[in-house]
């Protein structure tokens, strides 16, 4: 083997030795990792509490507004949420005063770090007269304002199982995230 070959073949063998090398850089002088935490996504998991306000539209019931309280529970797995509610609200205009109750179930997804975008589906019941029970469907959107605050906005038809007619229910409102 010549000289010029034999250097030929220890500078490639250097090189490619060099080359498989990884570069690390020092991060920290530390062997803990360093923990990361992300500020900006709000924990949709968990319990809430709110209030709302909004307007219901039926052919038998006229144009009522509604003032009401909800809590319900939510569970986050990835982008998805599922969660259930309860709520009770105040009813006036139209044919009169009543009161009613709803129990919803919601499933969604988490749209971004503070918005969630969901379906619902659950049973309603007039408190008062007339006797009415529906079973109710519709959308909503939730938003974080602050680490613990959202606000929502929610559709609901109301299609009757007994008495009564079908109606339509806009809210607004606010919730408390434990």
């Amino acid at each position: 083997m010549s000289m010029r070959t034999g250097l030929t073949a220890w500078v490639l063998l250097t090189g490619v030795a060099v080359a498989a090398d990884p570069i690390g850089v020092a991060t920290s002088t530390s062997p803990i990792p360093v923990p990361v935490h992300d500020q900006g996504s709000f924990d949709w998991g968990g319990f809430y509490a709110g209030v709302f306000a909004g307007v219901r539209s039926g052919s038998s019931s006229g144009t009522q507004a509604a003032l009401g309280v909800q809590a319900g529970v939510n569970a986050q797995f990835d982008f998805y949420l599922v969660g259930a509610e309860v709520a009770v609200e105040g009813l006036t205009g139209g044919v009169g005063e009543t009161s009613y109750g709803q129990l919803l179930g919601r499933a969604g997804l988490v749209a971004t770090d503070d918005v969630v975008i969901y379906a619902a589906g659950g049973y309603g019941i007039d408190l008062g007269a007339p006797a009415e029970d529906d079973v109710l469907l519709g959308l909503g959107a939730e938003m974080a304002i602050s680490d613990s605050l959202t606000i929502e906005a929610q559709y609901l038809r109301s299609i009757p199982v007994s008495g009564g007619s079908a109606s339509n229910q806009f809210t607004i409102g606010t919730n408390f995230h434990f």
